[in-house]
């Protein structure tokens, strides 16, 4: 019998307001293993969901539960998420080496012990060869190995990554495509992403989320991303036409 997955993160009713902007009771889950992306425009909130859901933000209304565990009751510390922003948001006066060892150092791990574990991950990443050089001397796709780096470095089972590949060039992202499905079997972790890509998300999620407006309209299986039934402006937001709904209706 194949052992039911565990939920590692589930969003119930998760609400915030910033400004005019609501982010309106959201629900989800995200189990062991599985990587869920949501897809919306700009400014539909996906960050702020992000952030929210990894306990960055405080809500307003609902709960982000991590491990059945309300996130903000856990100190930052001791939560263990690793957390890619979509620019990458590495310490320009740190060393790639610093970088990856930081949370190692908020840790007190020492020095020789964290040199042995930021050269392994940097050898897993192909990425020895930069670790004394600054952010600011390295290419787009050396500085996103180097935060996945960090992300990861002490092994979490839940990873957020938000708009993950935008800044990549087509084949550097098609790369990173095969890497966090790497990432997912060798680490075991869940991945929450958010993107703008439909073509991304299906690639690369078990399941596809769509938010409009601050409100998620549903989550389906990747396959079905255009043949779920979805109310009407979630089909306009997909590009599906109205002759293509009818026949599903």
């Amino acid at each position: 019998m194949t052992e039911a997955k565990k939920t590692v993160l589930e969003l119930r009713n998760l609400t915030l307001r910033r400004g005019e902007f609501l982010l309106d009771k959201v629900c989800c889950s995200v189990m062991e293993r599985e990587i869920v992306a949501i897809i919306g425009k700009t400014g539909a909130g996906k960050t702020l969901l992000l952030e929210t859901a990894a306990g960055l933000c405080r809500a307003d209304g609902g709960q982000a539960l991590y491990g059945g565990i309300p996130i903000q009751t856990v100190p930052i510390e001791r939560r263990n998420i690793g957390y890619l922003y979509q620019d990458y948001g590495l310490f320009p006066h740190m060393t790639a080496r610093e970088n990856i060892g930081f949370s190692l150092r908020m840790q007190r791990i020492g020095a020789k012990e964290r040199r042995h574990r930021v050269d392994e991950m940097a050898e897993r990443f192909g990425i020895r060869e930069i670790l004394e050089q600054y952010p600011a001397t390295l290419s787009g796709g050396e500085q996103q190995r180097v935060a996945l780096a960090r992300a990861l470095m002490m092994r979490p089972p839940l990873l957020f990554l938000d708009e993950p590949f935008s800044a990549l060039d087509p084949v550097t992202r098609k790369d990173f495509y095969r890497i966090l499905h790497e990432v997912r079997e060798e680490f075991g972790c869940a991945i929450l992403f958010v993107t703008h890509d439909f073509s991304e998300a299906q690639q690369l999620a078990d399941r596809i989320g769509v938010l409009i407006d601050g409100r998620l309209r549903g989550v389906v299986e990747a396959s079905c991303l255009f043949t779920a039934p979805w109310e009407a402006e979630v089909c306009r937001f997909l590009g599906i036409s109205e002759d293509e709904r009818g026949d599903r209706e």
